[in-house]
């Protein structure tokens, strides 16, 4: 930072002249992608301005007069998302040190094949604000969902092999996932279904596999007592 650089100072909360709090909602989204190559990754961008310059930040952005928290978080991503929930709402007083502000946060899945001009990263990262711990909880709710819904479709492309499905599992779960083991439990559910289509065989030849794809792409409850562990794969 510029010796001579300003930094806007707090405000703290602001009142009107009925003495009513006034403050700043804003709406954040933690958009997390399953790769089978480059493991469980969340969009980011490095803030360009104080505080927290040059720190990761997830996309984030005021809630305006005339638009609901939804509506709000996927006007400020530039992307769209397969799958969104409302996470959980941040209300410390000290969690933006230059203004009271209260975040809705939400946690959103695109698939693995999703090229877009934006940044995901690691979750290992020097996070602005409480963003880190809000990714921490976006992880926290995709692993639960996956033991009891179909949520994995939002990881996914239309059509996929078992094998990157598995990666994409491991990347979330953190533990190995067998694809054997991985399609008996999706099968027994009636998950997932054959296209008919084999997959392009890679610079080491091979066979090649067969595709699959999600029978329904809405979320669904599919076991409601199923919690995954690494025995259960």
């Amino acid at each position: 930072m510029n010796q001579g650089a300003s930094i806007p100072q707090p405000r703290g909360p602001l009142r009107d002249e009925l003495g009513a709090a006034k403050y700043r909602h804003e709406a954040i989204a933690a958009v997390l992608r399953a790769s089978p190559g480059h493991g469980l990754q969340v969009m980011a961008h490095r803030r360009e301005r104080e505080p927290f310059a040059g720190q990761w930040a997830l996309p984030s952005g005021p809630l305006e007069v005339d638009e609901n928290i939804e509506q709000s978080v996927r006007r400020h991503l530039v992307v769209p998302v397969n799958f969104m929930e409302q996470l959980g709402t941040r209300s410390e007083v000290g969690r933006d040190p230059f203004d009271r502000t209260v975040a809705t946060a939400y946690v959103g899945l695109v698939a693995w094949d999703q090229l877009a001009d934006v940044d995901f990263v690691h979750l290992d990262q020097d996070w602005a604000f409480d963003h880190g711990e809000i990714a921490s909880d976006a992880v926290a709710r995709l692993r639960a969902k996956l033991s009891y819904t179909n949520i994995a479709f939002a990881m996914c492309p239309e059509e996929f092999t078992l094998s990157d499905l598995s990666r994409a599992y491991e990347a979330v779960l953190g533990y190995p996932v067998a694809v054997s083991n991985l399609q008996r439990v999706l099968k027994r559910r009636g998950q997932l279904e054959l296209t008919g289509n084999l997959s392009r065989p890679g610079k080491a030849g091979g066979r090649p596999a067969k595709q699959f794809r999600f029978v329904r792409r809405q979320l669904e409850v599919t076991d409601p007592f199923a919690a995954f562990a690494p025995a259960t794969f």
